[in-house]
């Protein structure tokens, strides 16, 4: 529980909400924000090739989640991310994007997304004031990408990203590294991303859910990594830092900003200003644990002043620090990030 000292600390200057402020001190600015747990694609190390996903109906409709973040953003939430699954599979969210990139309070509203159809989207994202996109992107090379994501076609992304690039958005593409997988694509990746113009986050493997193949045979430390492309490549320790996890170094041979997200090599969780939130209304406060509140009901009853007093109690209890064990016989959770929201 946070002590008084914290709590008075805590208190918003605005609309005198109490912030969100767990009891290791962290202030929670950043929500991620599911609005379905579907995907069009298979990633072998995020899915299960037969996945059961939940009935509609059991969504937060668009109307809970507006209210749901104007309760969020009087809490003292600035920034949110809009997720899935793939958000793009659900229907109307550029009209979400719309209504809560409009919202007061709300320093900035980004996605992220595999792209596929990004192309058809990216017009109304940006209209709807989305500056920002991250692209899930482990290969660009065609066959092994469908290989990897069990379906998916590498023009569609590509013309994604091509579209969102033309209408103003910012791409960040986030390459999860896979060892005897994709690994060797890194340099190239990071040559191709600074002449597009984006940045590039490389990502660690993490065990969460079920997946047909045991995550540790393709675990990859990024200290590693990063030590064999400093050998090609010069790169320079950026303080650069975007509110998330990611550590930042600067590639000036190449004009690029690297972040690397290290969930099991260098833990960053002392930082943290996150939680997130399902498509369901269930709010985690880490990724890496099962300690959760429920608001779906709350919002539907109009209860405003218990969905409050739930986050109270998530914030409360929010673990200082997930425990990834890449070696373990069962994932750390047994729900998939794709329920949880990327």
């Amino acid at each position: 529980m946070q002590n008084n000292s914290q709590a008075d600390k805590a208190r918003d200057s605005g609309r005198g909400a109490t912030a969100l402020v767990d009891g290791y001190g962290r202030r929670i600015d950043y929500v991620r924000l599911s609005v379905t747990d579907r995907c069009d694609l298979r990633c072998r190390y995020c899915m299960a090739e037969q996945m059961t996903f939940v009935p509609r109906q059991q969504l937060l409709s668009f109307e809970e989640i507006d209210r749901l973040v104007d309760v969020l953003i009087e809490r003292g939430v600035r920034r949110v991310r809009l997720t899935g699954g793939e958000p793009l599979v659900r229907r109307g969210i550029a009209d979400l994007a719309a209504g809560l990139g409009a919202k007061p309070g709300l320093d900035e509203l980004t996605m992220t997304t595999n792209a596929t159809q990004l192309a058809r989207h990216a017009p109304a994202l940006a209209a709807a004031g989305i500056r920002r996109i991250n692209v899930s992107l482990d290969s660009r090379e065609p066959n092994r990408f469908r290989a990897i994501t069990r379906r998916g076609n590498l023009t569609d992304v590509l013309a994604g990203i091509a579209a969102a690039t033309a209408a103003g958005i910012a791409i960040k593409i986030n390459m999860v590294v896979l060892a005897g997988v994709n690994h060797d694509e890194i340099e190239a990746m990071a040559r191709w991303c600074a002449a597009e113009g984006h940045g590039l986050t490389l990502i660690e493997a993490m065990p969460l859910g079920e997946v047909a193949d045991h995550r540790g045979d393709h675990y990859l430390p990024l200290d590693a990594v990063l030590t064999d492309l400093a050998e090609r490549i010069e790169l320079v320790p950026s303080l650069f830092r975007s509110g998330g996890p990611a550590r930042y170094y600067d590639v000036p041979e190449i004009g690029l900003r690297l972040g690397v997200i290290t969930p099991l090599t260098n833990n960053f969780c002392a930082g943290c200003n996150r939680i997130r939130i399902t498509a369901t209304g269930t709010v985690y406060g880490c990724l890496g644990h099962d300690q959760k509140v429920e608001l779906r009901d709350l919002l539907r009853h109009g209860a405003e002043a218990a969905v409050n007093e739930a986050l109270d109690e998530l914030i409360a209890g929010k673990p200082r620090r997930h425990q990834f064990d890449i070696d373990a016989d069962r994932p750390a959770v047994a729900r998939h990030m794709s329920v949880t929201g990327g």
